[in-house]
C-alpha cells in the first residue's frame, strides 16, 4: 500500500491539463456544441470539470433511459403479436366448435340411417319367414 500513497501523494490531477484532453475525445470544444436532452442545462458558474462529469452522467442515464423505452416498444409489439394470435385461437376454436357440431349431425344422420335399414332388414327377414311359413302351409294343405 506503500506504492500506492506515494502515487496518490507524488501525482496530482491537473485540470488544466484533463481539460484539453477532454476536448480532443469530445466532438467539439464548448459544452454548447454537445446537445443534452431537454430536461437538463448547465448552471451559470459550474466549473468544466462538473459539467463535463455532469454530462457524462446525464447521457449514461439518458441512454439507459432510451434503452427502457425500447424495451417497452418491445413489448407492445409482443403484445400485439399475442392479440393477433388470441384471436387467431378464437378462430381454430369456432372452426373445432363447427366442426365438432358437423361430427355430431352426421353421427346423427348415419345413426338414424342405420337405425332405418336395420328396421328394413328386420321388415325383410319378417316378409321372408312369413313367405316361408306360407310356402310351407300351402304345401301342407295340397
Amino acid at each position: 500500500m506503500g506504492s500506492i500513497e506515494q502515487l496518490r501523494t507524488t501525482t496530482e490531477v491537473n485540470l488544466l491539463e484533463l481539460e484539453p484532453n477532454i476536448a480532443v475525445v469530445r466532438s467539439g470544444s464548448s459544452l454548447a456544441s454537445i446537445a443534452l436532452p431537454d430536461y437538463v442545462e448547465h448552471q451559470d458558474g459550474v466549473p468544466r470539470v462538473g459539467a463535463l462529469s455532469a454530462e457524462a452522467v446525464v447521457r449514461d442515464y439518458e441512454s439507459a433511459a432510451k434503452e427502457i423505452e425500447a424495451m417497452g416498444a418491445e413489448l407492445i409489439d409482443a403484445a400485439k403479436k399475442c392479440e393477433a394470435m388470441t384471436s387467431e385461437v378464437h378462430t381454430a376454436i369456432a372452426y373445432m366448435r363447427d366442426t365438432a357440431a358437423a361430427y355430431r349431425e352426421e353421427a346423427r344422420k348415419i345413426f338414424k340411417r342405420i337405425e332405418e335399414c336395420a328396421v328394413f332388414t328386420h321388415e325383410v327377414r319378417k316378409t321372408c319367414e312369413e313367405v316361408k311359413r306360407r310356402m310351407v302351409e300351402g304345401d301342407n294343405k295340397g
